[in-house]
Order: structure tokens, then C-alpha cells, then sequence
């Protein structure tokens, strides 16, 4: 059987050397106008003396992070690491703005080759290494190679830790709510403290840098939203109720959100805060009942008793032409990791992800408004988006899963 029909497909070339950033002034074009409008505040700590080139983490809550670290950077020249799809709005032009295209969640030498080379131009290498859009607002896993990326570069690591912005636009209501933002931007390791650490001593830095809550933030600063839908599209990240226990049976409204299976709601306030309407609050902080699926999902793992399977439908991102229908196949999730089987031109084809191979995954809600809320599973040439077709489930749970299985596998060993 073979892994997937390669020879039908161009393959983005990933060896192609970065551009020095060009278009500056397009960029800023883009991105000023944004950050205005959210008064977006830029706080600078420990960066006296600190100039390119130098290696810079962003968290990653929503597009306009991107826009507020064109501001912190200005007027410097940037290369950014950006996932395949990104370049699906012009390769030509994303390469011109210094884009690195890499997969996500596989690992790539040629990306470290390609920021090297950054650096050795002189300019600002720009990683953002959760690799994907926050869930909840709340830090995500991060890879244990981050710390050995940090030793290569030998450059100062400086971070931007942004807040708000998953309360402006959350991941899973894309809805602009027009609210204030802050960021920090700080150096937290210079090269003389580099040569001094162990991969593992530079990781629990960047974890520390790295804790960050936006419910929490908004509360604590009495950030008010008050758009009417405010709730609507948080059922996709709890998709478990904690009041009858029940998966997949949660919906959301306006600011309510509800269990259709055993009909109790909850009210989501202006703060980001939830209250039962019966009065009983199970979780008033959006991240707390997240954390607690995530306790539901290891317990399956810890028991061995994990599993998912649905008939999919699958397409390819190869390169940055488009799309590329594989049709239906079927995917199974369990303790050994992802499958995926099906049939293209009448060639069966396999895509294996042992659970070893991935402390994460990457997924998307109504993925281009098409065939409902997909996962997407990457090696160094393909990239697949996966849709369920089957009526019951969550990819939040699927995604919860990974991380889990991984963290039971190394003993909990490899994240930080």
C-alpha cells in the first residue's frame, strides 16, 4: 500500500532560500491601521541595547498578533515562519515579505537552516512556536527543541506575549469585538546566559515566558464585550457538560451555552465570566472546565481506553496552488496514533502518524466554511486537512488526545 500518490502532486519547494524582507512599508500598510484601531500598547522590557539580529517567540491567539509584532519590530527587517497555507494567498508575494513556509507540528531541519540564514543577514527571526491559534486563550504544549533552536541561533531570544487578543477575536468566533490590547515585549536570554545553559534550563525559561491567560487578563482589567454573540462558538471548545457528563451535546447562542442532552445552560457576562442559570456554577473560568476535558482525556489514556474512527473526507495541500480532493477514507485515533486509509485513482494510500511523531495537532472549526471542523495531520512534503463525517464528535477532544497520548508516552518526557 502505499503512504500517498506523491507522483500526482508539485510539492511546495521547502529548500528554497528565505528573502531579506521587502515590501516593508506594505506590511506596515496592513498591520498599522489594526493595531490603531485596538489601541494596541507595546510594553518593552530588558530590550536596552538589544538589536538585530536576534530570535523572537510570539504567543498565538488570532491574525492580529501578527500585525501588532509588524509595530514591535518597525522598522526592522523580519522573516516569519508561516504555515503552508498561508501561502495559499500569493507564494510569490509571501516569499517577497520574508516568509518561511514549514508544516506544522513535523520536524524540519531545513526550517533551523532557513533561520540561520536570518540571522547571519542580520535581521529578526520570528517563530511562533505553539504553532497554532490558542483554543482558550491559555498557553499551548511547546516542543522540547526549542531550547536546542536557542543554542544554534546563539542570538539574543526576545518574546511577545500578547493579551487580548483572543478576547477580541476568538478562535472559535472569528467576530472582531473592537476592544483594547496590550502587549510585552521582552529580552529573557542573551547569548552569554545561552552558553551557559543545558537545553532543558533555556526551555523552562521560554515555559515560564510563555504562561499567559486572556479570560484571566480580561477579568482581572475589566475589559468589557459587549457583543451579543459573545458565546457563540464555545461550545466547540467545551464539547463536554459537566453537569451530566455527556460529549458532544453542547450548544451555544448569543451568550448562552447549553447541554441539549440534559437542558441546563449557562450565562457568559461581559467579563468573560460563565454562571449557571441554576444557579450552580460548575466552572466560572472559560480555561478551567477546558483543563478539566483534558483530565476526562488522560484518564481514557492512562486506561488505554482512547478511541476515535470516522469515515473522513481528506484533501491535499501539496503546494501553494490549492486544494486537492482524495475523497472519503477512514481515520482512526487510538493508543497507536493517527491512520488514515482510502483510495485515489483507484491506488490505496495510507497516512500513519505514530503517536511519538506529533505532541500536538492542528485543527480547525468550520474550516473554510465547507465540510465542518477538521484536523490536519503533516509530513515534510503533504498536508492533509481531515474532515469527521460522522455526526457525534470533537476535534478539541482529538486534539486533547494527542497531546495526552504523547505525555504518556515519553513518561512526560519532551514538552514544556
Amino acid at each position: 500500500m502505499k503512504k500517498i500518490p506523491q507522483s500526482e502532486f508539485k510539492h511546495f519547494d521547502m529548500s528554497k532560500p528565505p528573502k531579506r524582507q521587502r515590501l516593508r512599508w506594505l506590511i506596515n500598510l496592513l498591520a498599522f491601521p489594526d493595531v490603531k484601531k485596538h489601541n494596541s500598547v507595546i510594553t518593552k522590557l530588558d530590550m536596552e541595547g538589544v538589536e538585530p539580529p536576534y530570535l523572537l517567540f510570539v504567543n498565538h491567539n488570532a491574525f492580529l498578533d501578527f500585525k501588532v509584532v509588524a509595530k514591535a519590530t518597525y522598522p526592522h527587517k523580519t522573516n516569519s515562519v508561516v504555515a503552508i497555507d498561508g501561502f495559499l494567498i500569493s507564494e510569490w508575494l509571501l516569499r517577497t515579505v520574508g516568509c518561511i513556509c514549514k508544516r506544522k507540528f513535523t520536524s524540519d531541519y531545513t526550517t533551523v537552516k532557513h533561520l540561520k540564514r536570518v540571522i547571519n543577514n542580520g535581521d529578526i527571526a520570528i517563530v511562533y512556536p505553539e504553532a497554532r491559534y490558542s483554543l482558550c486563550g491559555t498557553n499551548a504544549l511547546l516542543p522540547d527543541s526549542l531550547g536546542k533552536l536557542v543554542r544554534f541561533l546563539n542570538v539574543p531570544l526576545v518574546t511577545v506575549i500578547n493579551h487580548g487578543h483572543h478576547i477580541n477575536s476568538p478562535f472559535w468566533n472569528l467576530k472582531d469585538r473592537g476592544i483594547n490590547v496590550e502587549s510585552t515585549m521582552k529580552c529573557i536570554l542573551k547569548p552569554e546566559q545561552i552558553s551557559t545553559m543545558n537545553d532543558d534550563e533555556i526551555n523552562a525559561v521560554i515555559h515560564q515566558a510563555f504562561q499567559y491567560d486572556d479570560f484571566q487578563w480580561q477579568f482581572d482589567n475589566q475589559i468589557r464585550v459587549d457583543y451579543e454573540k459573545r458565546a457563540e462558538g464555545l461550545h466547540k471548545v467545551l464539547y463536554q457538560c459537566p453537569f451530566c457528563l455527556t460529549e458532544y451535546k453542547m450548544t451555544s447562542r448569543n451568550e448562552k451555552l447549553s447541554c441539549s442532552h440534559c437542558g441546563k445552560s449557562w450565562t457568559m457576562s461581559e467579563y468573560g465570566r460563565l454562571s449557571g442559570d441554576d444557579g450552580v456554577t460548575e466552572f466560572e473560568h472559560i480555561p478551567d472546565w477546558y483543563e478539566w476535558e483534558r483530565e476526562n482525556v488522560r484518564k481514557e489514556v492512562d486506561e488505554g481506553t482512547y478511541s476515535f474512527s470516522s469515515e473522513v473526507i481528506v484533501k491535499s495541500l501539496p503546494n501553494a496552488k490549492g486544494y486537492i480532493d482524495l475523497g472519503k477514507a477512514l481515520l482512526t485515533h487510538n493508543m497507536n496514533g493517527f491512520s488514515v486509509r482510502g483510495v485515489y485513482l483507484e491506488e490505496p494510500y495510507a497516512i500513519e502518524k505514530p503517536v511519538a511523531s506529533m505532541y500536538s495537532c492542528h485543527i480547525e472549526y468550520n474550516y473554510l466554511g465547507k465540510h465542518g471542523d477538521c484536523i490536519d495531520l503533516n509530513t515534510l512534503t503533504d498536508t492533509y486537512y481531515i474532515y469527521p463525517q460522522t455526526g457525534e464528535f470533537s476535534v478539541t477532544k482529538i486534539a486533547l488526545a494527542t497531546e495526552e497520548l504523547y505525555k504518556n508516552e515519553l513518561g512526560g518526557k519532551g514538552i514544556v
